[in-house]
């Protein structure tokens, strides 16, 4: 009996152990799932939490934002190229030449109109001049003797000593001597003015830029250039402009060109715009007048910033321009204060700030700070900023 009651028991607890971990998987499983449901929606309202687009006011973070507006802009074309002498005026001998015997200038020096540069040796000439003067002095005397004889014979023509016809060939040798002595005068100062272009002067007022010729050197009118002058020191950069800045570049537009190797900035105004464009390069030429300065020397590079016009478009500050693999682009608030992304076309950069070409009217109000921590449709609290 014992033993049939003991066999009974134990099958009843046989039978019944497989219900604990049946119960037991069933928990586990349920706890799961509420695990997943709480991370789930923690998931969720976390997410749309952070983005702040579901953020009430109170919590939206302060952002400062600005209605630029339109301003008008001044367009400012960077240009580089070479520094030269606006009238480069090339001078050498203008007479017969011969060998010089002195130079008077040096590279740099400040000449005035007509100052000799360097001397030619005239001793033969100078002897020419000598004789041509003593001609004159011969003339001069035969015209005296003439009239002299002319004189008498008109005293004596009423006597009847001297015919009518010895008193006309008497005038013509006056009138002759007198010809001769003019003559010669012509000649002396022909043969002085040859003398005087022996010496190489300088044409115009202006900077010695280089010197071709030394003390016993032979010249010629075919020797060519012995001095190069900067025409009243004046100096112009040739920068090289792009074809499309330089459809809206005029004479007279106001430059500021920098020496490389220097931190002085000269002022200038464009003179000329070239009427060509180089088929290889698409680039013309915009000559820019500077005055004379020491510090500019030809030859050299210089680069410009040549103010061409001007354009009415917003001015933002750069704090307000973003930028990624899109390109550049600026948020602007759209409904409910929530920030929009909007992309730009940026155009001149000044110390005033960053002028939009294309991508805004002027009338949003744009996020000038922070931009870079907001997100797309997140609400912000807008700080009202002036355009300065």
């Amino acid at each position: 009996m014992n033993y049939e009651s003991g066999g009974i028991g134990q099958d009843r607890l046989a039978l019944g152990a497989p219900d604990a971990p049946r119960r037991r998987r069933g928990w586990a499983i349920s706890a799961v799932a509420v695990l997943v449901l709480a991370l789930l929606a923690w998931f969720l309202l976390g997410h749309k939490k952070a983005d702040g687009s579901d953020a009430p006011p109170n919590q939206a973070p302060s952002v400062s934002v600005m209605q630029p507006g339109r301003r008008s802009i001044d367009r400012v074309v960077s240009a580089t190229g070479t520094l030269a002498a606006r009238v480069d005026m090339p001078v050498g001998i203008a007479g017969e030449g011969g060998r010089v015997t002195a130079v008077l200038v040096q590279p740099g020096d400040w000449v005035h109109a007509g100052q000799v540069l360097a001397t030619v040796d005239r001793s033969v000439q100078s002897q020419t001049a000598a004789s041509l003067a003593a001609q004159i002095k011969v003339a001069q005397a035969d015209a005296t003797l003439a009239q002299a004889e002319l004189g008498r014979a008109e005293t004596l023509v009423g006597r009847g000593f001297i015919s009518k016809a010895d008193i006309e060939s008497k005038t013509a040798t006056r009138d002759a001597a007198n010809a001769r002595v003019r003559v010669a005068q012509a000649q002396l100062a022909q043969q002085q003015a040859a003398n005087g272009r022996l010496d190489v002067r300088a044409p115009a007022e202006g900077l010695v830029l280089t010197r071709q010729v030394e003390p016993g050197q032979v010249v010629s009118g075919a020797a060519g250039t012995l001095f190069r002058l900067a025409k009243g020191g004046e100096m112009e950069l040739r920068a090289q402009v792009a074809e499309s800045d330089l459809a809206g570049m005029r004479v007279g537009a106001s430059a500021q060109v920098v020496p490389v190797g220097s931190t002085r900035s000269f002022a200038g105004r464009v003179w000329q715009v070239s009427p060509v464009i180089d088929p290889t390069s698409r680039q013309g030429t915009a000559r820019v007048a500077v005055p004379f300065d020491p510090a500019l020397r030809p030859g050299g590079f210089a680069s410009a910033s040549i103010t061409s016009g001007a354009a009415d478009a917003p001015l933002l500050p750069q704090s307000a321009i973003q930028s990624d693999d899109k390109g550049n682009f600026v948020y602007v608030l759209g409904a409910g204060d929530k920030v929009e992304r909007r992309g730009v076309t940026l155009g001149q950069a000044s110390d005033d700030g960053v002028a939009v070409a294309s991508g805004l009217t002027g009338n949003e109000r744009v996020v000038i700070s922070a931009g870079a921590f907001l997100n797309p449709g997140q609400r912000i609290k807008p700080v009202i900023q002036k355009a300065s």
